[in-house]
């Protein structure tokens, strides 16, 4: 049984009661998680805040930053460890799961390496006054890590957070969590103080609501659905905290016909397949210019067609979906999609020896999407690609921006006038142009606008956005 992570204790729930956890490649339980309640978030909530007023809040931040690169290099060294964690919990095929685990020791060395430089400034001010700011930290902060990449996001939250002096209290999801459980304990065997990292696993219900509600809590972090991100921010205001929200996407890929269609097409693949398109990031969309509509749907079907979806051990492009609801609610929007008449222009396939009972979802590659359709509007969470054509860059826009959403975008063109007006003109927190993702960029600021959520995470933005701007002003005549 996986424990919760409180005090530097391996603990279970209050209650006593557990929750089965589920292998998305058989859909077997093989392993349970301590279902908590409201009672273990408060004792959480009370370690932290020990630490906070003890050992944390008195440690400097080259201390912190020694202690968290020694946390990261515990990571790096049992990478093998976490990524056969992470892969049963999710259904991530290998070389996923480890570049996960790569990606969290760099989260966690990148905020190790910053934690001594997040510095205030001096202000130019009357005369007589010496005016400067410092950044402090908010205290208690709240994470609610969902459940496609624990570990990444994870690293992009909690290591921001740690680094500009806070302490922690996460909800993981209770899909997957033993990464982290995991994750936690090396960061005691670093060197972390007791009561700085705390892990609590239940439902969202029961366990997510509470740490929003908790009053010890000073920040909340979440990434998640736009309808739960409603819900934490409502209960944020009730109590006037800040919270950052990553709510997910409908990113677009817009390609023009001068674009280099060798480089786009395995980056187009890439960016709705990884993970099993359950990124919300995934470049779910594709807009593609009249001329070059029917010659790149033609080259993406013969790579649709070749891509494998199977247990996640194996040489395969896609792995599981997270659970059955999952599954299901994919094969609802494509059942929606050809009872509505919209072409499928090429299908993947699942191997042989997937189980029976596994989430198996092959990727899908669909063609003359109307722009108001609901699988052009909503987060399918799977990997399914959306292609529409457009005429011209006007249209473009209008295309690429007439979702609630605005998360990441993509453009694909040569002419360097293009690239910048595209950039400014498409409602998105990131932009890339001439690539996708670029490689994770654990130093890019990322977040969205709309629907998509406020605040930012990843590079130095997310260590402000975890302290708060004090400006101190000395009269000396």
């Amino acid at each position: 049984m996986a424990l919760n992570f409180i005090d530097h204790q391996d603990l279970a729930a209050n209650s006593g009661r557990v929750l089965d956890m589920i292998d998305p490649a058989t859909g077997e339980a093989f392993e349970t998680i301590a279902r908590s309640d409201a009672s273990d978030i408060d004792a959480a909530v009370r370690a932290a805040q020990a630490c906070r007023d003890g050992v944390w809040g008195r440690t400097s931040a080259a201390e912190r930053s020694r202690l968290m690169m020694a946390w990261s290099q515990a990571v790096q060294a049992h990478a093998d460890e976490l990524a056969l964690l992470e892969q049963r919990d999710c259904g991530k095929p290998t070389a996923q799961a480890r570049a996960d685990v790569a990606a969290l020791v760099r989260y966690l060395a990148f905020y190790a390496g910053a934690a001594d430089k997040l510095t205030g400034e001096t202000i130019p001010y009357q005369d007589g006054y010496s005016v400067l700011t410092w950044r402090e930290p908010h205290g208690v902060t709240g994470h609610i890590i969902p459940w496609n990449y624990p570990m990444q996001i994870f690293g992009r939250s909690v290591g921001g957070a740690l680094a500009a002096g806070n302490v922690c209290v996460v909800k993981p999801a209770e899909d997957a969590c033993l990464s982290l459980i995991r994750v936690a304990q090396l960061g005691r065997d670093a060197g972390l103080p007791a009561g700085c990292l705390n892990i609590v696993t239940g439902l969202g219900a029961e366990v997510g609501e509470a740490l929003a509600r908790h009053p010890g809590i000073q920040h909340i972090s979440f990434t998640g659905s736009p309808r739960i991100g409603t819900l934490i921010q409502q209960v944020a205001a009730e109590r006037h905290i800040p919270v950052t929200l990553e709510l997910g996407g409908k990113s677009p890929q817009i390609v023009f016909n001068d674009a280099d269609m060798d480089a786009a097409v395995p980056v187009i693949v890439n960016a709705i397949v990884q993970n099993a398109g359950q990124t919300c990031s995934a470049g779910s969309r594709l807009l593609v210019q009249r001329e070059a509509y029917e010659p790149l749907l033609a080259r993406l079907a013969q790579a649709f067609a070749a891509l494998r979806c199977g247990p996640p051990q194996g040489p395969v492009d896609v792995g599981p979906l997270i659970r059955a609801s999952q599954l299901e609610r994919v094969h609802q929007f494509l059942a929606q999609a050809e009872a509505d008449g919209i072409p499928t222009v090429a299908t993947g396939q699942v191997t042989a020896d997937a189980p029976a009972g596994g989430f198996y979802q092959a990727p899908v590659l669909l063609r003359d999407v109307p722009v108001a359709h609901r699988i052009a509007q909503e987060e399918v969470f799977g990997p399914v690609l959306s292609a529409m054509a457009f005429e011209d860059e006007d249209h473009a826009i209008e295309l690429a921006n007439a979702t609630d959403f605005g998360l990441v975008a993509g453009v694909w063109t040569a002419d360097g006038s293009r690239q910048f007006r595209m950039a400014k003109r498409v409602q998105a927190g990131q932009v890339f142009v001439n690539n996708y993702g670029a490689g994770g960029g654990v130093e890019l600021p990322f977040g969205g606008v709309k629907s998509s959520g406020h605040g930012r995470e990843k590079g130095f933005e997310a260590l402000y956005a975890f302290t708060n701007l004090k400006t101190v002003a000395f009269r000396h005549g």
